[in-house]
């Protein structure tokens, strides 16, 4: 008897009407999201555990996922956050020297639905094709017109905000690669280094990472943290982090940027990186089947290189939308949208896709360091600012 018929039978129904059966290699229950199709071959632990996937069900083209298990060192955040997981094949024995948990123990864990024996190249040509979906996978019921009905009734991610899930509930810093009570906060800034605040849209630790490993002192706060809340800590730089969901109804964190813009250097990455077009004027729209993978190529508009990166997003920057002085850095070189944007005048920039690498490759690590030349320009540099960012 083959693995397949010993797990028990579960679905995904779209919201077209298209129903795939397998079964459940883990977890049991609904689970109600957008369905999309992530193109990495490895970095599924990373993927489970971005906020960013918040209220999706991930179909990996990959079709053998498990290989490695689970290790602590790979987390993006405390636990998973998608909402379910599609594979062709689950692989239930892992062979890595780091592994410490089978992908089926850490979905059940947190209480996830893990669906194989699926045909996901049909689902990832349809989704291609057609869109994202809304979707449903299920293992209480085949009655697939009563999950029809549900998938159609639920309202997706456009205009919705999805950040109060995963933004963090109180201030915290992030020191030696792990999260630390601002109890151990000083007041006074350590000699030599940069003070980074992030602003916590559901952020993944390797962007922490990736601002300690630059020496920089990193404190986290909630997504509605205030003007007012960052500038007490007095710092050199802000980060708008990923995260999940339409960035435009985030209207509060929009005007936070719009009151800082140009006051300390900003980078903003993904979600950020739309955030910041907002504050400066731009529109957002929702794209046809997302970016999401680790091989996705990106033109640099000024070395005219071509970085591969890592990316994870269904809307993105209108350019025609965005006016002022303004350079356009990046750009997607399957479907020609906006990756990049830089403001010389204010010290701000960001892209689209994600520099820490987590997974991925790590062609744009470099703009870590672009972030530090912009706080060390600014603290060598000190000139009036204030300038109000357009309306």
């Amino acid at each position: 008897m083959s693995l397949l018929k010993t797990k028990p039978p579960a679905v995904l129904v779209l919201e077209d009407g298209s129903v795939f059966r397998g079964c459940a290699f883990a977890g049991e229950g609904e689970a109600m999201g957008e369905v999309v199709f992530n193109t990495g071959m490895t970095g599924y632990q990373e993927i489970l555990t971005d906020p960013s996937y918040k209220e999706q069900n991930e179909t990996m083209t990959n079709p053998l996922i498990g290989k490695y298990g689970i290790n602590p060192e790979d987390m993006e955040s405390a636990g998973i956050h998608l909402e379910g997981f599609i594979v062709k094949e689950y692989q239930p024995f892992p062979s890595n020297w780091r592994s410490r948990m089978t992908l089926q123990a850490f979905l059940e864990k947190f209480g996830k639905i893990g669906l194989e024996g699926v045909d996901t190249r049909a689902i990832t040509r349809k989704l291609r094709i057609e869109g994202s979906m809304r979707g449903i996978l299920s293992t209480e019921t085949r009655d697939t017109g009563r999950l029809l009905e549900r998938v159609r009734a639920y309202p997706g991610l456009v205009g919705r905000d999805l950040i109060g899930s995963v933004t963090c509930r109180e201030p915290y810093l992030w020191k030696d690669g792990a999260p630390v009570p601002m109890k151990n906060f000083r007041k006074r800034k350590q000699a030599g280094r940069f003070r980074v605040v992030v602003l916590d849209c559901g952020v993944k630790y390797n962007i922490l990472r990736s601002l300690e490993k630059e020496g920089c002192e990193v404190i986290v706060v909630p997504a509605r943290s205030t003007a007012a809340d960052i500038r007490a800590y007095h710092p050199d730089g802000l980060l708008l982090t990923n995260g999940p969901g339409d960035p435009a109804p985030l209207t509060y964190i929009i005007e936070t940027t719009r009151e800082l813009v140009g006051t300390i250097p900003v980078f903003g990455i993904c979600l950020g990186h739309q955030i910041l077009g907002q504050a400066m004027g731009g529109r957002t729209t929702k794209i046809k089947f997302g970016h999401h993978g680790v091989n996705q190529p990106a033109r640099n508009m000024r070395s005219g290189h071509v970085e591969i990166t890592s990316q994870n997003h269904g809307f993105v920057v209108i350019p025609e939308t965005l006016t002022g002085n303004l350079e356009k850095t990046h750009l997607n070189l399957n479907d020609n949208t906006l990756e990049g944007l830089y403001f010389p005048e204010l010290k701000a920039f960001s892209v689209q896709y994600h520099p820490e690498a987590a997974p991925g490759p790590h062609d744009a690590a470099y703009l870590f360091k672009e972030f530090i030349s912009l706080m060390k320009q600014a603290r060598e540099k000190p000139k009036a600012r204030g300038r109000k960012a357009h309306a």
